[in-house]
């Protein structure tokens, strides 16, 4: 009986866990195409179709789902850049996530961020 109790409380705990989530609410702004081709904070190449993303404080390759708070829509970006360093903003998304979220005419938008995982920069083989 003991064991089953005990068993309960592990499955109810693991689950409130799991449930919690890391959110931010703050300001969004983007990268201009001006930055296509520049290299980032992590070494890889900016490019405006992808779906990255610069943050001041998680790690590179944490994936981030952002949701536009005016409209609801909602990306996943991976965090490959360090910023943004204007006070106010949380997160500069590329330009295909500002799109994808329906910010382009406005240009800073109220946004919603949750940490949903994580995945690692590809490391290059070396061959012999």
């Amino acid at each position: 009986m003991k064991n089953i109790i005990l068993t309960l409380i592990c499955f109810v705990l693991s689950g409130t866990i799991a449930m919690a989530q890391e959110v931010q609410t703050g300001k969004a702004s983007y990268y201009g195409k001006k930055f296509h081709g520049r290299r980032t904070s992590n070494g890889s190449i900016y490019h405006i179709d992808s779906l990255t993303c610069a943050h001041r404080t998680y790690p590179f390759g944490t994936l981030l789902k952002v949701r536009n708070v005016k409209n609801g829509k909602e990306v996943i970006v991976k965090v490959n850049d360090r910023g943004p360093f204007i006070t106010g903003r949380i997160i500069d998304l590329s330009y295909a996530a500002a799109k994808e979220i329906g910010m382009m005419s406005a240009g800073v938008v109220n946004v919603e961020v949750t940490k949903v995982g994580f995945l690692p920069n590809k490391k290059k083989e070396r061959r012999v």
